[in-house]
């Protein structure tokens, strides 16, 4: 291979790695390389060679500045940093009740607009059981809680009994309330916690909705509302 053709070739095999001349590059490096005059010997190789390492190493210089300051770019407004999720707060909710009935007070009323039932969740935690009734479009018109010596409740208009899970129960009325709408998750809940057993949809009919929970024991408990979203809890002593 002749002079003329490896010098066409290195200067191609540089202009492939450091792509087309930038003002801010080209300068003595550039220059070197494509209008360097004829030398022979290993000498005017070694100087080609460490020509070309140089470019090369400032290449990837100029391309790394970019991409580590892009790598340190803030996050766009409106969007969070993944955060742990917060720990049930006991401190401000209302004290336990041990009565056989009670009234939610709501500031809903009966007929339109309805309340929709959207959500049903239970869990336990440390001293209670809870489970969460959630709402969308307002709360219902009054919601009223009974507690019973027993599991056995009756299904709606059928009138069909059915006994869950426990010695004792406690029945949730809720009217101007929809559930069969908006709500698609589960109407059974075996949850096997210390009180806090099963929940059981049992009725959804004409804007009246009623859970019946299954407890292992008579228990006191609290009936509170929460907003953002709207939702009603009740909770049930383990203690």
């Amino acid at each position: 291979m002749g002079r003329e053709d490896f010098r066409r070739e290195l200067r191609d095999g540089f202009e492939s790695i450091a792509g087309p001349p930038d003002a801010g590059l080209t300068g003595r490096v550039h220059l070197a390389l494509v209008e360097a005059p004829e030398r022979r010997g290993p000498v005017w190789i070694a100087g080609l060679a460490a020509a070309l390492i140089a470019a090369m190493a400032v290449g990837a210089l100029f391309i790394a500045g970019p991409l580590r300051q892009q790598n340190q770019q803030p996050l766009p407004a409106g969007i969070a940093t993944p955060s742990p999720l917060p720990t049930s707060d006991v401190s401000n909710l209302p004290a336990l009740t041990c009565n056989n009935a009670n009234t939610v007070s709501t500031e809903g009323h009966v007929g339109e607009p309805i309340a929709y039932v959207n959500a049903v969740r239970t869990g336990t935690h440390a001293g209670y059981d809870r489970i969460t009734i959630q709402f969308q479009n307002g709360l219902p018109g009054d919601i009223q809680i009974a507690t019973q010596d027993n599991a056995t409740f009756t299904q709606g208009a059928s009138g069909r009994q059915v006994v869950l899970q426990g010695s004792a129960g406690l029945l949730i009325t809720m009217h101007g309330v929809d559930e069969h709408t908006q709500y698609t998750g589960p109407v059974d809940f075996k949850t096997n916690y210390p009180v806090l057993l099963e929940a059981q949809q049992v009725q959804d009919f004409e804007g009246v909705v009623q859970w019946g929970l299954g407890i292992s024991r008579g228990a006191c408990y609290r009936a509170f509302l929460l907003q953002s979203p709207l939702r009603l809890v009740i909770d049930f002593s383990t203690a």
